[in-house]
């Protein structure tokens, strides 16, 4: 269910489930949340929606410079929109994946099941319990240790299927910068 303030200027979808406090999400897009205990009256979501308003508008703000800024980065790297891509380029862009997969499978002692490149909205590379491994095609484009620190971090992965200390252990002794690299992939940004 959508609710609106009276001045048009507020929506919001609300989401009634069995929880005991009202909360506010704000979205990229800048749509807007109301997650609801079940009991809450729309009078009541609006009036929570009202009472947070400049919270709500900062973060619509923020959200859309950041995707400013991440827009204007990923036009620095020259990233390309996925369905431009040949079939040629895919192919290379993958090769190029497997070819670092190579390198560090052996170093780590791991190995790996099938390779694909995707046009993932929210990740950079992600490993299944079968040791197949997604990758973001945007890493192509960045410099070559932003993609080594993904790959790491997924071979890593068929090691520890979680993000335990010893998983963060094993990616550091292969890649002991991770930490500035997780922090230019998150401000570069896949969006």
């Amino acid at each position: 269910m959508t609710i609106q303030s009276s001045d048009g200027t507020l929506s919001a979808e609300l989401v009634r489930s069995a929880r005991k406090t009202m909360s506010l999400q704000v979205f990229g897009d800048g749509s807007v949340v109301i997650r609801a205990p079940k009991c809450v009256k729309d009078r009541e979501a609006l009036e929570f929606m009202e009472k947070h308003r400049a919270w709500i508008l900062t973060k619509r703000h923020q959200m859309e410079q950041r995707a400013e800024q991440r827009k204007e980065q990923q036009e620095q790297y020259g990233i390309p929109p996925y369905d431009s891509l040949g079939q040629a380029e895919k192919d290379m862009i993958c090769q190029h994946f497997i070819d670092r997969l190579e390198h560090y499978a052996p170093l780590m002692g791991v190995d790996y099941g099938q390779v694909h490149i995707r046009n993932q909205k929210g990740r950079w590379g992600s490993c299944s319990s079968k040791g197949n491994l997604n990758f973001n095609y945007r890493l192509h484009y960045l410099p070559q240790e932003l993609m080594d620190y993904v790959i790491v971090h997924e071979l890593a992965h068929r090691v520890y299927m979680n993000h335990s200390s010893k998983f963060w252990g094993l990616v550091q002794a292969y890649m002991p910068e991770y930490k500035e690299y997780q922090k230019r992939l998150h401000d570069i940004g896949i969006r």
